[in-house]
């Protein structure tokens, strides 16, 4: 026997020791392995051209048969950018990770002194490599891979989610619920949903109870603070669309009006952002209270980025100063900080020397920023986007949503 039939037998002996995959679970893993494989071979093939003046789209490399149209995979280029355009009309992406939607905001009166505020998405069609305004959900998520997105039609809350194909823009699938649902989210690895259950609309706005530009009218539209209607949530299978739904109560004052679940980030808990001490509450899938992940002690809601890949830095707060934006990273166990880096507000972990943050110029406007590639231990600082302006969507304020591409 030689050396290749001895491997074999040990990883078949060892495979019939493990317990049996859920459906769909090799699928995921052969997908994201040969998106990556695929990447970095084109990549190498480019920089093997050696005359390359901008990234160009290349085709994929032992790709599967519906893999092979994802605009997202189409262009392996590691940074992909357009700093001309605000709101970005085409695909910005930095190494795996990229701009998968974003959407401003929209205040729809429903009667005087009433409104919901509405999402207005733009959503990358996997299709054209461009972001398209759609009108059909109030929520959307954007799974690893992008080829799915998790939806949740206009009025909340929902009855159910869909899985919308973001190659063909259609819903593959629907996954219905018993308690009313107003925001979802993906797990890391994409096979899991936690879907936030409302006993009401969390997005409704009221007339403000105060003058607050001076005009002597009350005309701002406001969420009623300390009025949360938050119930629980449900974990879900994504292949099976099976799970439970736990009640979660916590005080209102505790909660903003909207205050949605998330994965932890090895995926095996949930947590909730609190207003108040201990600003985080971790639970498990059934909705026990349980301790916060040793390495997520310093993990914020508010702070986008979180723990870095490696598990090694978590992403702290704005550290800059007149002269310069920048943010700090710190040590995940203590807290203590270990170095700064580039960057207003820093968005999402792109490998672990690299993040997406918003950015300004120096002596411009706070509200003046732009998407930006920042490296940890140097000072170049790469445009991705143009500038926001303004403080709201009517004035050129957009958000970001980002998945691995």
């Amino acid at each position: 026997m030689n050396a290749d039939e001895l491997v074999r037998d040990s990883l078949r002996e060892q495979a019939a020791e493990q317990p049996a995959l859920g459906p769909g679970f090799v699928e995921r893993v052969l997908t994201v392995r040969r998106r990556r494989r695929t990447r970095a071979l084109a990549s190498a093939a480019a920089a093997a051209a050696a005359v390359v003046a901008v990234a160009v789209a290349v085709p994929l490399l032992d790709s599967g048969k519906d893999d092979a149209h994802l605009a997202s995979e189409m262009n392996p280029s590691d940074i992909i950018a357009h700093p001309d355009q605000t709101p970005p009309r085409d695909l910005v992406a930095a190494g795996d990770v990229a701009l998968a939607a974003y959407y401003t905001w929209s205040n729809v009166k429903q009667t005087d002194d009433r409104a919901v505020a509405v999402r207005n998405y733009l959503l990358l069609d996997q299709k054209t490599g461009k972001y398209v305004k759609t009108t059909k959900w109030s929520f959307i998520d954007v799974a690893p891979g992008m080829r799915t997105a998790a939806v949740l039609e206009k009025d909340l809350p929902a009855k159910r989610i869909g899985l919308l194909d973001l190659l063909t823009g259609e819903v593959e699938r629907w996954i219905p619920v018993d308690r009313g649902i107003a925001g979802v989210k993906f797990s890391p690895d994409g096979s899991k949903l936690v879907a936030t259950t409302y006993s009401k609309n969390p997005d409704l706005r009221y007339k403000a109870d105060y003058d607050s530009d001076g005009d002597g009218k009350k005309n701002d539209w406001m969420p009623q603070y300390g009025q949360s209607n938050r119930t629980g949530f449900y974990v879900l299978d994504v292949d099976s669309g099976k799970g439970s739904w736990s009640e979660v109560t916590y005080t209102s004052d505790a909660l903003n009006v909207r205050q949605d679940f998330a994965f932890s980030h090895d995926g095996k808990l949930v947590y909730s952002g609190l207003t108040t001490d201990p600003d985080m509450q971790y639970y498990d899938f059934e909705g026990n209270e349980v301790s916060k992940p040793a390495n997520e002690e310093y993990v914020h809601w508010f702070n986008d980025a979180g723990l870095s890949p490696d598990g090694k830095l978590v992403a702290g707060g704005y550290a800059g100063d007149n002269k310069k934006s920048a943010s700090e990273l710190l040590d995940p166990y203590t807290g203590k900080r270990i170095t700064k880096v580039n960057g207003q507000q820093l968005l999402a972990w792109v490998d672990d020397k690299r993040l997406i943050a918003w950015d300004t110029t120096p002596g411009s406007n706070e509200f003046h920023n732009r998407l930006v590639l920042v490296t940890i231990g140097g000072d170049k600082v790469v445009p991705l986007s143009g500038f926001r302006k303004g403080n709201d969507g009517a004035a050129g304020r957009w958000t970001p949503i980002f998945a691995e591409r």
